[in-house]
């Protein structure tokens, strides 16, 4: 989130788009029903009507895979209309940056594009310089080359003529709410947008953050109290783990994790560090030195010297993907020999589920860690395995601890990280993640000393002393490693400005440097005043990062005088008279302490401003384009490319007409996947729980009525729905709640699917992640999980 749960009740408008809170975030979603209370407005757009919806102002309904269409009509109305702010436009956005005149986008296709590898040269796509380095700009916006300009002609095509043919939607519901959301751009006035996996997982997934991200930008909603782009994050925690890492491009804080061309760590700072000639910049990430050396004597502490780049070639150099679904196809050709899944179930939660489950009979080894028994640790049961005498995994299970049977912090949606102390003890041989890995690492350290191996540095020169014993490990120590410390004094960092880049800082975390200091426990702290500004900061409860900034980009909410855009809701201000008539920023921690007017306000970027247009880093454009699904019963009617043509494919979907459209015959319907309030992710938290059973015991599939009166279906009988990859059986839940999409001059009908069942547990079914099929996001690997095509027949029949 670039703001937080709090703050939701300060928007005036709340655009909810590939969420369902009042389901999926039913506490949080109190912060939505606040909001209501003052009097904002909130839109739910959804492929079907869902808890959400029911409580909101606006309902659209939005077919599955159309949502870049969608924004872009947006997009398309605050710029015709003149509704976007325009001094937030031009001071806090690219928008007057010029861009290269080669750069061009002919149907569907950007400059650069190459067929042959599937892949963007982006050249084209870069700003003018002019002779000291620095990107042109033409203010008046005019520039036939300037961002603003670009913008104007891409999603000139987007009209809401077209959006509703597109997406499914009636007219006058997309043009209400159009005209909704673009009063959150007025003086005073704030929208909020808020997501989730409805939007990320397609292979458009980053494009449609962006596609949000850029309506923010253009109403000014980026940076102000009830404004922003924010995930809703589907556990308590992913947002932590995700800053730690957890992705397989990264390292802790987002670091870009090193290539096999990072030979030294000279080449990787070359590679991973942006530059700019402009004063105006801050471009913070011109400090990935020192974040980087930091983290590297965090993890071999002395052993990490000058001499030896600081042990920076003891990290792996990846040469690839290696998200998900690359990792299980490589699993099924014989080149992963052994895996762990710690809280994870890819039996139930992978796309393409058999083949994932066939890939762990080809492993050595794989160890489970888990609290009860799962379908991925019971693979070789999986009553469509024929022979499991065949199987040669060894399989261990390792009995895990719950969350409130272990003490550490979690960290929400909104980045405040916040210190948990254990409630129980774990029953039996249960231990923490923690403690088993503290184990795992201390014997291969004592194995690899021992006896050596092909490449021991990396194992045998770990920093590695947080505690262990009979007694386990102390977390403590580990969040005090996370914040960083002098290497000489061992004396506790007050946040990241202290680090540095010659090995005089350990560093496990440059974005947590702050959260545990020699004043104490930021995470713990419980105090609940909130800031002078009154919107709900609360700066004394737990801790939040970067630096305790409970909003990001905060700068973008004040002029250049230092006075803020919103003076009812007002995040920081400049302060003349403070500091003896030195001046000051008050309320919330301030994006940089610079005075108001030197520096741009979007400081993680090297141009200081933030990107309508993405002038390089993605993969698939520097706009958000509409491209169909992989799977579509729908030709693409915005341009004459279907699919988008840098999505990561480990199968070519079917281009040629004729096959298209018998592939569509067979699998006419399009299908979606969605989360249950009495069920948690795979499903195993809650399907060995008998009341929540009790609650929702079966799996079944949402099926409109006309659907369900042309198959001879009534509701709650079963059903079949298959796709190439394999079929289900499931009780048809027949309901108003989801409905055919009118395109122009056919009717497309669409089936929801929760994802949340499968073999092991009190309440069984099977998987839905059966049908959904191995694509992903062409920027992040993320599989397209929420659009795909099927088909849907009586059980018992055919």
């Amino acid at each position: 989130m670039t703001n937080h749960w709090n703050d939701i009740a300060n928007a005036d408008v709340i655009m909810i788009c590939g969420a369902n809170p009042a389901s999926n975030h039913p506490v949080s979603f109190k912060h939505i029903l606040e909001a209501r209370r003052r009097g904002a407005r909130v839109i739910t757009v959804d492929p079907r009507f869902t808890r959400t919806a029911n409580r909101s102002d606006l309902y659209c309904k939005l077919r599955p895979g159309s949502d870049v269409a969608f924004v872009g009509g947006l997009i398309l109305y605050v710029i015709q209309r003149e509704t976007y702010n325009k001094d937030y436009v031009r001071r806090a956005t690219n928008a007057p940056f010029l861009i290269c005149p080669d750069y061009g986008f002919n149907e569907g296709i950007f400059s650069g594009y190459d067929p042959g590898t599937r892949s963007y040269d982006t050249a084209s796509w870069s700003y003018q310089l002019d002779e000291t380095g620095i990107p042109r700009q033409d203010p008046t916006l005019e520039d036939p080359n300037c961002v603003f300009q670009i913008l104007k002609r891409h999603f000139a095509r987007y009209t809401p003529e077209v959006v509703s043919n597109v997406v499914g939607c009636d007219e006058e519901d997309f043009l209400a709410v159009a005209e909704a959301f673009a009063e959150s751009g007025k003086p005073g006035k704030a929208g909020t947008i808020l997501y989730a996996m409805g939007l990320t997982q397609h292979t458009l997934g980053t494009q449609n953050i962006r596609g949000w991200a850029i309506l923010q930008l253009l109403l000014g909603n980026v940076g102000v109290a009830g404004g922003g782009v924010n995930a809703l994050r589907g556990e308590s925690n992913v947002q932590g783990s995700t800053d730690f890492a957890l992705l397989f491009h990264i390292l802790p804080g987002y670091l870009q994790s090193p290539m096999t061309a990072d030979q030294t760590l000279t080449d990787y700072l070359q590679r991973c560090t942006p530059r700019s000639s402009d004063p105006a910049s801050a471009n913070w990430w011109s400090h990935t030195p020192a974040y980087i050396v930091s983290l590297l004597r965090a993890f071999w502490g002395p052993a990490a010297t000058g001499e030896n780049d600081y042990g920076f070639n003891w990290l792996p150099k990846r040469t690839a993907n290696y998200s998900h679904i690359a990792i299980f196809e490589a699993m099924s050709r014989g080149r992963v020999k052994g895996a762990f899944f710690m809280g994870q179930n890819p039996a139930v939660g992978g796309p393409d589920s058999d083949r994932e489950t066939g890939a762990l009979g080809g492993l050595d080894w794989m160890v489970c860690a888990d609290l009860w028994q799962t379908e991925t640790a019971n693979f070789w049961r999986n009553p469509d395995v024929k022979k499991p005498g065949d199987i040669r995994t060894e399989v261990f299970l390792l009995p895990a601890a719950a969350s409130f049977e272990k003490e550490g912090s979690i960290t929400n949606s909104g980045r405040w990280a916040q210190w948990r102390t254990k409630a129980v003890e774990p029953p039996g041989m249960a231990r923490s993640d923690l403690w088993f890995m503290d184990r795992l690492a201390r014997e291969l350290k004592r194995l690899y000393t021992k006896k050596g191996g092909a490449f021991p540095e990396p194992i045998v020169n770990l920093s590695w002393d947080y505690g262990g014993g009979e007694d386990g490990i102390d977390v403590h120590r580990v969040a005090r490693e996370i914040n960083g410390y002098e290497v000489d004094t061992a004396r506790l960092v007050s946040g990241f400005t202290a680090l540095e880049d010659d090995g005089t800082t350990a560093c496990g975390n440059w974005l947590y440097s702050g959260s545990y200091t020699e004043a104490g426990n930021q995470m713990a702290r419980r105090d609940p005043t909130d800031a002078p500004n009154k919107i709900g900061l609360y700066p004394g409860w737990s801790w939040c990062w970067p630096a305790n900034r409970r909003i990001l980009y905060n700068r973008a909410s004040v002029d250049r005088q230092g006075r803020p855009s919103d003076e009812e809701h007002w995040v920081i201000r400049w302060d003349s008279k403070a500091r003896e008539g030195r001046g000051a920023w008050i309320g919330d921690v301030p994006d940089g302490g610079w005075p108001p007017g030197e520096k741009r306000p979007f400081i993680m970027r090297p141009e200081g401003v933030a990107c309508l247009f993405a002038s390089c880093g993605l993969a698939d454009g520097p706009l958000p384009e509409h491209y169909e699904p992989v799977e579509s019963p729908v030709r693409n009617r915005i341009c004459g490319v279907q699919n988008n043509p840098v999505a990561m494919l480990w199968q070519e979907p079917e281009q040629e007409e004729e096959n298209l459209q018998g592939f569509c015959r067979q699998y006419p319907i399009i299908a979606t996947t969605f989360r249950l309030s009495e069920h948690w992710q795979a499903g195993q938290m809650t399907r060995n729980i008998g009341l929540l059973n009790e609650l929702m015991p079966a799996m079944f599939v949402m099926i409109s009525p006309g659907l369900a009166g042309r198959l001879g279906v009534k509701n709650g009988e079963r059903v079949v729905v298959s796709t190439p990859r394999g079929e289900l059986e499931a009780f048809a839940h027949v309901t108003a709640r989801i409905q055919p999409y009118r395109l122009k001059n056919r009717w497309v009908e669409v089936v929801a699917l929760p994802w949340h069942f499968g073999f092991i547990g009190k309440s069984t079914g099977e998987p839905a992640n059966r049908l959904t099929a191995h694509v992903g996001d062409a920027n992040t690997g993320i599989p397209e999980y929420k659009t795909f095509q099927c088909n849907v027949r009586k059980g018992g029949q055919g």
